[in-house]
């Protein structure tokens, strides 16, 4: 069997976008049929941009049409102009060159929105040059700044590394707007959100994507909490839409024996059908390991929780996966664009095929199902969500346990979805809390920074919300026109909840209020630590490691 390697070109492909981009392709098709059709979309092509009434946009067209094709193939099958390419190839690439802030617009009159420093990255450009949390960019470069959207972002913050950028910002209670220059540098995109201890024993790591820098990341935050005293670990693939398949196979790689089966993939060309195995010496193949997915947990995330779960290795946790068992050879273009084309489909250790059913080119039905799917999960148990499986799909663990295939994968212990109040609702629907918070530290900001700074641990772990805040919390909600009153009148203007309401929400609102603070104050990582006391996914996880142990104890 192949050992994990790199997926293999698939040059024929790129036969889709020569078609409309001139090249001369006739000795690659592989029949009469094809060469056929393909003179005929050339003709069509040549004769709508010479006879239509009005004048073509050729590019338009030819983007059009590869939209077209691709349609009718699968779901996952997609077009992706130069632009977003762009921005998916920075992604995916794990870096940019910029100054190193996350941003956020606060709105103006006349949609002339104020661009805001929302957070610095820890050790950028920007936290050197010394912006911090709330500051407002008023000009780049001599131009205003005003009303600027993403993509004037985008072409003004970004640049090559060391090129510089004069900024003009506002700090709140500072008389005057203050002159900053930044010199731009390599900016990391980590895929690792957090990593950290959550009890002497207990690691737990997040990973939002599979990018080139993921696997990288991962060993270096594994091995920090070994030194650290871990012995056993959460991995929380929640959201993680996927991304490169061989740092699914390696990050599975450390959890797995040697000559584990990881993952199978098998298309109609010869250089699709391959096998993934593990390698000896994984750095983490005894101890107990918990797997948090849920229904966005996608392709990679669905490659790392099954051969986990098809070995028996780890406790998958959450609700049933995205259900994406498709795999995408990356084709580019000669503009920058690409074509994602799906080469092979992908099957677990026990032979399941994941994949949700789709009709070809039909991707609203194909979502539908999805999401039909998902409500059904809700109204069932486990054993029940088995039961009516057809035996075709069901499949056994190497211990012999059952699972499924045909639409994702099927946790072992299903955690229900945490409905929040009407209350909570409209809170989070309108971001109440994210925006009390900015308006918070441009009130007590400088004060804050001072006490905090560099204090990540002890804010964690020290910090609370005080009476005062609070009560200024409940305030700026009534300002917002949400109405707190004793007893809910009969009648009601707007969104009305009783004390009792929000008071029984205090602890999610007062956790939700110190976690805003604290990515504002720190970064996004410090986020997580904060939230977890409040997540009840990860909260009923930590009730199940004698499952895990014994998962473990038997592997």
């Amino acid at each position: 069997m192949k050992r994990y390697q790199k997926l293999l070109p698939v040059g024929v492909l790129v036969l889709v976008a020569g078609v409309l981009l001139g090249m001369q392709l006739g000795s690659f098709l592989s029949s009469d049929n094809a060469a056929q059709s393909l003179r005929k979309l050339q003709t069509a092509f040549y004769r709508i941009n010479e006879h239509y009434v009005e004048d073509v946009d050729s590019a338009e067209l030819a983007e059009s049409a590869i939209r077209g094709m691709l349609e009718n193939l699968d779901p996952h099958s997609v077009y992706i102009d130069a632009e977003r390419m762009r921005r998916v190839r920075e992604d995916f690439d794990g870096s940019f060159e910029g100054i190193g802030i996350s941003y956020e617009f606060i709105p103006g009159s006349n949609d002339a929105d104020t661009l805001t420093v929302l957070s610095v990255i820890p050790g950028g450009p920007s936290e050197d040059a010394g912006l911090l949390s709330g500051d407002r960019i008023i000009e780049i470069d001599g131009e205003s700044a005003i009303g600027f959207e993403g993509e004037d972002v985008q072409r003004t913050l970004k640049g090559p590394r060391g090129t510089e950028v004069a900024i003009k910002i506002v700090r709140p209670h500072y008389a005057e707007p203050i002159d900053i220059n930044i010199t731009r540098d390599r900016i990391p995109l980590y895929s690792v959100d957090a990593a950290y201890m959550i009890d002497e024993a207990t690691g737990f790591i997040k990973v939002n994507r599979f990018a080139r820098t993921t696997y990288g990341e991962f060993l270096e935050e594994l091995s920090a909490l070994k030194e650290q005293g871990m012995q056993r670990l959460l991995l929380d693939l929640r959201g993680n839409a996927g991304g490169y398949m061989e740092m699914a196979v390696r990050m599975s790689d450390e959890f797995l024996k040697d000559e584990q089966v990881i993952v199978s993939q098998r298309g109609r060309l010869e250089e699709s059908n391959q096998v993934f195995n593990a390698r000896p010496r994984g750095r983490f193949e005894q101890q107990p390991v918990i797997v948090l997915v849920d229904e966005s947990s996608a392709s990679a995330s669905e490659i790392v929780a099954g051969a986990l779960q098809d070995h028996d290795r780890a406790l998958i946790v959450g609700r049933r996966t995205f259900g994406k068992g498709l795999v995408q050879q990356q084709l580019g273009l000669n503009d920058g664009s690409a074509l994602r084309v799906t080469i092979s489909r992908y099957y677990t250790p026990s032979g399941r095929l994941i994949q949700t059913p789709y009709e070809s080119g039909d991707r609203k039905d194909y979502y539908d199902s999805k999401e039909a799917l998902f409500e059904e999960d809700a109204t069932l148990s486990l054993n029940e969500i088995i039961e009516q499986v057809p035996d075709s799909l069901k499949f056994q663990t190497d211990g012999g346990r059952t699972v499924v295939g045909g639409g994702g994968i099927l946790p072992d212990y299903i955690v229900e979805v945490d409905t929040a109040s009407v209350f909570m609702q409209e809170l989070l629907r309108r971001r109440l809390d994210h925006v009390f918070i900015r308006n918070w530290l441009d009130e007590y900001g400088e004060e804050l920074h001072s006490r905090w700074d560099g204090e990540r641990e002890a804010f964690i772990q020290s910090f609370t919300i005080d009476e005062e805040m609070y009560a200024a919390f409940l305030s700026y909600m009534q300002e917002e026109g949400i109405q707190i009153v004793e007893t809910r009148p009969d009648v009601t203007d707007g969104p009305v909840f009783t004390v009792a309401e929000v008071e029984a929400e205090r602890p999610f609102i007062e956790t939700r209020l110190k976690g805003r603070l604290a990515v504002r104050l720190y970064d996004y990582k410090a986020w997580y630590p904060i939230i977890h006391q409040v997540d009840h996914a990860f909260l009923e996880s930590m009730k199940l490691w004698t499952e895990a142990e014994s998962l473990s104890a038997n592997y």
